[in-house]
């Protein structure tokens, strides 16, 4: 990696799906309404509908993969958690909310303990989580 990833840059941008596939996506739903409105009839139509059905089979495709990087990180975290925390907080893992736990990722490990802590009596949600992290651990898998 090129830079250290950070609360600041950590968000990932895919070249390919962010940039290609949805401006293309777009460019191409624009030109078929384009093409139906010119020229109405019911191949246009199915034009319209064909590229629509592309873009949100695009986005639903997206959408699981994130979905199951959810699940598996939700595992890696109480998992790690189970080795870290001290015995009195490790009963608590499971009132964790997903996001907290996505967003918990991100602790090192000797922050961990008290930032779960923290977490689970002040109720924060992952942008606090986030900005709390003094020593960012780096997820570079995320896609």
């Amino acid at each position: 990696m090129a830079e250290e990833q950070n609360l600041k840059n950590h968000a990932r941008i895919d070249p390919m799906f962010h940039g290609f596939l949805f401006i293309v996506g777009l460019f191409l739903l624009g030109a078929s309404i384009y093409a139906l409105i010119r020229d109405f009839s019911f191949m246009g139509i199915v034009r319209v509908v064909g590229v629509i059905w592309a873009l949100v089979l695009m986005f639903k495709v997206r959408l699981y993969s994130i979905k199951v990087q959810d699940r598996v990180i939700r595992l890696e975290e109480r998992l790690r958690m189970a080795q870290l925390l001290p015995d009195a907080t490790r009963p608590r893992i499971g009132e964790l909310s997903e996001s907290q736990l996505i967003a918990l990722r991100f602790a090192s490990d000797g922050e961990l303990p008290q930032l779960v802590k923290k977490t689970l009596d002040e109720k924060l949600d992952a942008k606090t989580i986030k900005q709390s992290v003094q020593n960012w651990r780096p997820d570079y898998f995320r896609v």
